[in-house]
């Protein structure tokens, strides 16, 4: 699978952005996804997962309410509508396929996007 974020960019705090990962190779469809970012300095965090279907989302405490986890299997897509953006939320965001595991824990994605940086101003 590979898999390629985009929608990253420089936003003002309570703005918003979505991000988009395209996957491409084996059966989309079949597998649960995951985001997480990574700010400077800091371990890569979890940040929200969806199953396969889509009828089931996951979020960390620091974004519930705010971010929106989602998928069209149709376009091999998953994407993460951020709102009421912060700060703290600048990181670079990572999206992954879930193979095994917790959803909460990196070891459990198997296929890593590059990356898309999102940085919120003050």
């Amino acid at each position: 699978v590979q898999l390629q974020a985009s929608g990253g960019g420089l936003v003002q705090a309570g703005g918003s952005l979505r991000l988009s990962c395209a996957a491409s190779g084996r059966t989309f469809s079949s597998y649960s996804m995951g985001w997480f970012r990574q700010a400077p300095g800091k371990e890569r965090d979890f940040v929200a997962a969806i199953n396969w279907r889509g009828y089931s989302t996951f979020y960390a405490d620091s974004v519930k309410g705010r971010f929106t986890i989602s998928r069209d299997n149709a376009k091999n897509t998953v994407y993460l509508q951020m709102n009421s953006l912060k700060p703290e939320d600048t990181a670079v965001y990572y999206c992954a396929v879930r193979t095994s595991g917790s959803y909460l824990y990196q070891e459990s994605y198997d296929y890593w996007g590059q990356g898309t940086q999102v940085t919120v101003s003050s």
